[in-house]
């Protein structure tokens, strides 16, 4: 089969790899163009392109594509009977949907119609799912409401944050689209359509999504601290200033004041919804490194009795 293949981040790398080891015909992958990144904020090729350079596949990163007459003309010379897209990070606009036999076929990492949109990763760690996984799909005019090809299930393990989660997932969605594409090309799939009133939405993630709410409970905190993990984390305040929660557990005591500190000799809870306490593990005071619990307790000396978020 002959595909053009849209992805820009590392999530799509193993996509492109697998589609290419599997011998689909590839003349062409779009990919965002470079943008500056890191401590010394240099250019660098997106991870898909650095890879389509590797394998020797032609990249193109056009800033627009919604009205490029130049891009339409390209694609429609090449003639590919499907175009791929994983995490590319542009709406598909409608004369592209249509350009293809096959249609665009986009690897979703999540199990739709749950978490449609930007984050889906994050937001099914954060909502407390014990189970996530990727859906291909047709690409439509919505978002992420196109028709379902092929799903494949996860565990969520207790563990997991965004950041160990996410490889896992892409590895997961590169293996379904090698399979989707032969199996739709052949007529061995029956596309489904989605329940719309069992949609949920996964919005691009805000900074104040990491402001921790300690009226939820121990555990719900917990989740919204993995799921939104390298950024925004999970922050509150201390003393006036803010404080950057890295890393806790539920607690087995019981604290009835929410955001009340209790100190017990080198351990710090805090009160949450319910009832419930989370015992912090690490922590980064703001303009500070991280450190570990114990070492907070040395050089800030809280007492019981003080409070998050005041």
């Amino acid at each position: 089969m002959k595909i053009v293949f849209c992805g820009t981040p590392q999530f799509a790398v193993p996509s492109l790899r697998a589609l290419l080891d599997a011998g689909f015909e590839i003349p062409l992958v779009v990919s965002q163009p470079d943008r500056p990144s890191g401590r010394g904020m240099q250019v660098a090729p997106t991870p898909v392109k650095q890879l389509a350079i590797e394998r020797g596949v032609e990249v193109i990163q056009p800033e627009k594509i919604r009205n490029n007459l130049e891009l339409r003309a390209q694609l429609e010379e090449i003639g590919p009977e499907a175009i791929v897209v994983v995490a590319y990070g542009r709406i598909i606009p409608q004369w592209m949907i249509d350009l293809p036999p096959l249609g665009n076929i986009n690897g979703h990492a999540s199990l739709l119609p749950k978490y449609r949109g930007a984050a889906p990763i994050q937001w099914a760690i954060a909502s407390g799912e014990i189970v996530t996984g990727v859906t291909t799909m047709r690409i439509d005019a919505g978002l992420d409401t196109g028709d379902m090809l092929m799903k494949r299930e996860i565990q969520i393990l207790p563990e997991d944050t965004a950041v160990t989660l996410g490889p896992k997932l892409a590895a997961l969605t590169a293996e379904l689209l090698v399979e989707t594409l032969p199996a739709l090309n052949s007529g061995r799939i029956q596309p489904q359509k989605q329940d719309d009133a069992q949609a949920t939405l996964a919005p691009v993630l805000k900074k104040e999504d990491g402001l921790i709410d300690l009226q939820r409970t121990a555990s719900e905190i917990l989740d919204r601290l993995r799921g939104f993990q390298p950024w925004p984390g999970a922050y509150t305040s201390f003393r006036g200033k803010n404080l950057h929660v890295v890393s806790a557990r539920p607690a087995k005591l019981s604290i009835d004041e929410m955001g009340a500190l209790r100190v017990e000799r080198y351990e710090l809870f805090v009160g949450c919804g319910g009832g419930s306490a989370l015992q912090l593990l690490e922590v980064q005071p703001e303009g500070k490194k991280k450190m570990a619990v114990r070492d907070f307790l040395n050089g800030y000396r809280p007492q019981s009795g003080e409070k998050l978020g005041a």
